[in-house]
């Protein structure tokens, strides 16, 4: 296969729900471009929006904030806070459980990079820890 044959562009507009709750700009992926290895999309957060709390088995996450500020929680209780502004990235190691909150006020948007093929990959929902995170 030719390298004309394996670049791809993913154009704007497409969009899917995740199992996380949110609704995010479809970058590439397994879906989008056939990729295994890694993916990157585009997640909007709303003011007020959250993450259900979740962990990516076996996957590690770098969240890059592009516009606004936005909380992370994260720990096996959720019992960690980390406060983000534009411009900071965020790794999340693998099997730690977490959960953005946009308690700002204002919209906030993250890249989201997973070393897997789609971001729904090996997902585990962690509905226990709802009642740890704070009201948005």
């Amino acid at each position: 296969m030719s390298a004309s044959d394996r670049v791809k562009v993913v154009k704007p507009g497409a969009t899917y729900v995740g199992q996380q709750g949110f609704t995010y700009q479809a970058g590439v992926s397994r879906e989008t471009v056939g990729e295994t290895a890694v993916c990157m999309n585009v997640l909007p957060m709303p003011p007020g929006a959250r993450a259900k709390p979740h962990y990516h088995k076996g996957i590690d996450t770098i969240a890059y904030l592009i516009e606004g500020r936005c909380a992370v929680y994260y720990g096996d209780r959720l019992e960690h806070r980390i406060d983000t502004v534009a411009g900071e990235h965020v790794f999340m190691p693998r099997d730690v459980p977490h959960a953005p909150l946009n308690d700002s006020g204002a919209p906030c948007t993250w890249i989201v990079v997973h070393s897997s093929g789609s971001d729904q990959d090996d997902i585990v929902m962690t509905p226990e820890l709802e009642g740890c995170l704070p009201e948005s």
